[in-house]
């Protein structure tokens, strides 16, 4: 059995501008920093970040954005191109990192897409933990709110854990890249990471015909649908909280099924409280009625997102795709990215020249790839003319 986490030395809390001041300043020499993030999503409409973890190969600290109101200065360690930052899984933390503090990356390494392209099954950190390091993180704070203030000591080595093991992780993954042949690939990888936008939300008020369940509704009850789905957002909002706290899909789903014209029609909905009912019942029924005068809302149009030739040729990228990665060992996705794929498609490149301007296709890839993604896209058009 996998033992719980040891005893860390506790990581130096981070909470006043002048001390997060003095830290950049020690940490500036550094040649590496691991880093990761905890965020509110769970908790707010709009999230943000809640803890920056940083980890040196000697020491770990956790800085609280919640009280350190100038988080600017810890910028200038991120965009140094002489320390390398690590990161497991580090596009949602880019991303959230940019949004909040507008921060760049220069020099950057992830674990995560390293044990991918190395053919590591479990990639996740706590799996990780586990089998490299013998560890065992508490999965109870995965979905823990960390805009709570205090933090108990627990949670705070969780969050700890998550940066003391990647200086290791890194070293023994870089090993393995090295080993194999496959750092070149997971450099032009890395390059890439910087370039990700920040994290937006953006709310779609068409996205309700997405939902997988509201399939088997008929055109009216989409409008129903339309309407409870566009007053879950408000609420949200209004609430500070994550729309699925208003109610989940499956519950706007049967409203809009069972169309109820009174309070009391809403009572013995499948996860459907009694308490949501006090609460949103009334705004339900009138939002609801006043659906019923609208005329049913047309489905968004389907554009083609590719004609015959395009998808045919996409279709051969991806067995191709398919059959490497088994190959290989690893997911399809290491091989190409179906953004690159459906690229290759439309463009139809024909000599290897061509392939510079395929974005996802590095020198690397195109090193490795390119002769026969040509003789694929050659070969797709081929058939499909006859």
């Amino acid at each position: 059995m996998t033992p719980a986490a040891p005893d860390l030395k506790p990581a130096i809390y981070i909470r006043h501008n002048a001390d997060l001041q003095r830290l950049v300043g020690r940490l500036r020499g550094e040649p590496l920093l691991a880093v990761d993030t905890e965020s509110n999503n769970l908790f707010a409409y709009y999230e943000r970040v809640c803890l920056v973890q940083l980890s040196t190969r000697q020491h770990d600290y956790i800085i609280d954005p919640l009280a350190v109101s100038n988080m600017a200065p810890l910028g200038e360690l991120f965009a140094d191109p002489r320390i390398e930052i690590v990161f497991h899984a580090a596009e949602y933390d880019i991303m959230t990192l940019k949004r909040d503090f507008h921060y760049e990356f220069n020099n950057l390494f992830d674990t995560m897409l390293a044990a991918r392209i190395c053919g590591w099954n479990a990639v996740g950190l706590g799996n990780i933990l586990a089998e490299q390091f013998g560890v065992r993180a508490e999965k109870k704070y995965q979905r823990a709110d960390w805009t709570a203030r205090p933090l108990p000591p627990e949670q705070l080595l969780y969050a700890q854990m998550d940066t003391h093991y990647l200086p290791e992780l890194r070293d023994r993954l870089l090993a393995e890249l090295q080993e194999t042949g496959h750092l070149e690939e997971a450099r032009e990888i890395f390059a890439g990471l910087p370039a990700l936008p920040p994290a937006e939300y953006v709310f779609d008020p068409e996205a309700y015909w997405r939902i997988h369940e509201a399939r088997s509704l008929r055109r009216s009850q989409m409008g129903l649908l339309r309407a409870l789905y566009l007053l879950r957002d408000d609420e949200a909002r209004r609430r500070d909280v994550p729309p699925f706290k208003v109610f989940n899909d499956s519950v706007l789903v049967e409203i809009a099924r069972l169309s109820p014209r009174r309070v009391e029609d809403l009572h013995g909905i499948r996860g459907f409280s009694q308490d949501q009912v006090r609460r949103y019942g009334p705004k339900i029924v009138q939002a609801l009625a006043e659906a019923r005068r609208e005329p049913p809302p047309q489905p968004p149009r389907r554009t083609m997102s590719a004609n015959f030739d395009v998808q045919a040729r996409y279709e051969a990228l991806r067995e191709w795709r398919k059959q490497r990665a088994l190959a290989r060992g690893v997911e399809s996705d290491v091989i190409l990215s179906r953004d690159t794929m459906w690229t290759l498609a439309r463009k139809s490149p024909t000599t290897l020249e061509d392939l510079e301007q395929i974005p996802g296709l590095g020198p690397w890839r195109r090193a490795e790839y390119g002769s026969e993604l040509l003789e694929v896209l050659k070969q797709a058009s081929r058939n499909h003319d006859r």
